[in-house]
């Protein structure tokens, strides 16, 4: 049987994004990389593009809200459901609920899909439970699944399928943070597409040029008209790009803090996959600095090669654990350490992240950070410049690690960052500080959670 019998009447855009579902279950893909990918290869045109997008990161968002439902209409307990048949389920679900597909071809195709990834039972059980799933509408379903629960975080991870112990957190994140305390805009906001950015990088794309709305706070920010961001001029040689404007924020205050001196040497510590450190290098081209980048995984070391490739000048790309970088003292004069983290801040774009992390990731993610910002403050030359970042708010992973680094180094200072990034930005950070630090937030900044905070020795 060839592969487009195999496929049968299912459309393009299922296929891709039941691809993706499975790759992110099965391997723990990220979906924001993969999907991509997959629609270049499906050759998918315009509208189907836009449908594999809406069903991928749709259903991704709201995983554990469509699993309740589906444990409800089907008796069974998510997980006592074959994974590769609670995929489909998991996608039709999500077109009943909250795309206007007509539900007879969200079943329909959802029962060949299962058929072919499960059998014949398996599309018969499909039938019977995306019938009852139908039944209702989606403010029904949460309605049913929320009734006698009282405790507000509780009720709010419910209605917004969050996990409950993110919505404690980011609670706590919100309290912490001048402004007002709007836990249930961030979670809304959270569940919604994100707008494309894009960076001009300096000296290289003249972003008035380029015909696009300007982001309200990056100096250096785009935003996309839609469609595919590879059309707009540059992005295709790489001096265009897509980034997050919170990511242009973070590295343009390591660079534009105070001035920069010719010869001054840079480091990205983990720089995958080479956003930031594109930008970092062509504020150095300008400065007549020299940017050394390092990644601990190699294949996100090409990525990181791929993106320095357009900006003019040798960016060595180092290979391994940036803890070994305490054997450099006093090496750098501006570092960069956006660390690994929980990645809570950007659950818009990455919707899978909110369902594959866990309470007990922050705690092993802050010994790893303890263990990166030691090595930093050591590389760093007396007088250097120190971004310590994460793309979550959670205060364990934040403020808590900038205090254990000033508690363990006595030379070590922390600069007034959001006195820093207002002279920088090109619109008022209401409600962005904390303390000395700066937390951006996609409900205020439309940016990603950003947290980020200057030291210096």
């Amino acid at each position: 049987m060839s592969a487009a019998s195999r496929q049968g009447s299912v459309s393009p855009a299922r296929r891709v994004a039941l691809e993706v579902l499975t790759a992110v279950r099965e391997r723990d893909a990220y979906a924001n990389l993969l999907l991509p990918a997959l629609i270049r290869r499906a050759a998918l045109p315009a509208t189907e593009a836009a449908f594999a997008v809406e069903l991928t990161y749709g259903t991704l968002r709201r995983l554990g809200h469509y699993d309740a439902v589906l444990a409800a209409a089907s008796g069974r307990a998510a997980r006592d459901i074959d994974p590769p048949l609670l995929d489909v389920l998991r996608l039709a679900a999500h077109q009943l609920l909250a795309t206007r597909t007509a539900p007879h071809a969200a079943v329909h195709q959802a029962v060949d899909q299962a058929r072919r990834a499960a059998g014949p039972r398996a599309a018969g059980f499909a039938n019977a439970v995306l019938r009852r799933v139908g039944e209702a509408d989606d403010a029904a379903w949460t309605d049913r699944l929320s009734a006698g629960v009282t405790d507000p975080d509780a009720l709010l991870a419910v209605r917004t399928a969050h996990p409950g112990w993110i919505v404690a957190e980011l609670r706590r994140a919100l309290a912490a943070t001048d402004g007002p305390d709007d836990l249930a805009r961030l979670l809304a906001v959270d569940n919604e597409p994100p707008p494309v950015g894009l960076v001009a990088l300096p000296g290289l794309a003249d972003p008035a040029a380029l015909g696009l709305a300007r982001h309200p706070l990056s100096p250096v920010g785009l935003e996309s008209a839609g469609g595919d961001p590879s059309a707009v001029p540059g992005v295709r040689a790489g001096t265009v790009r897509v980034q997050d404007p919170g990511s242009q924020l973070v590295a343009l205050a390591l660079t534009r803090a105070r001035p920069a001196r010719a010869g001054e040497r840079w480091l990205d510590l983990c720089a995958g996959p080479g956003g930031k450190a594109a930008l970092l290098a062509a504020e150095a081209r300008i400065a007549g600095a020299d940017v050394v980048a390092n990644e601990l995984v190699p294949a996100r070391a090409r990525l990181v090669e791929r993106a320095l490739a357009a900006v003019p000048g040798d960016h060595p790309v180092e290979v391994g654990d940036g803890a070994r970088f305490a054997a450099r003292p006093g090496a750098f004069d501006r570092i960069l350490l956006d660390a690994p983290c929980t990645g809570l801040g950007a659950l818009r774009r990455r919707p899978e992240a909110r369902w594959r992390k866990r309470p007990e990731d922050v705690a092993e993610l802050a010994a790893l950070q303890d263990r990166l910002l030691d090595a930093a403050v050591t590389a760093l030359a007396p007088g250097g410049l120190l971004a310590y970042a994460t793309c979550s708010p959670v205060v364990t992973e934040t403020t808590e690690r900038v205090h254990a680094a000033l508690a363990a180094h006595p030379d070590l200072v922390a600069l007034d960052t959001a006195a820093v990034l207002e002279a920088i930005a090109a619109g008022p950070l209401t409600g962005a500080r904390r303390g000395t630090a700066v937390q951006l937030w996609p409900h205020r900044h439309a940016t990603d959670a950003m947290f980020l905070q200057l030291l210096t020795r």
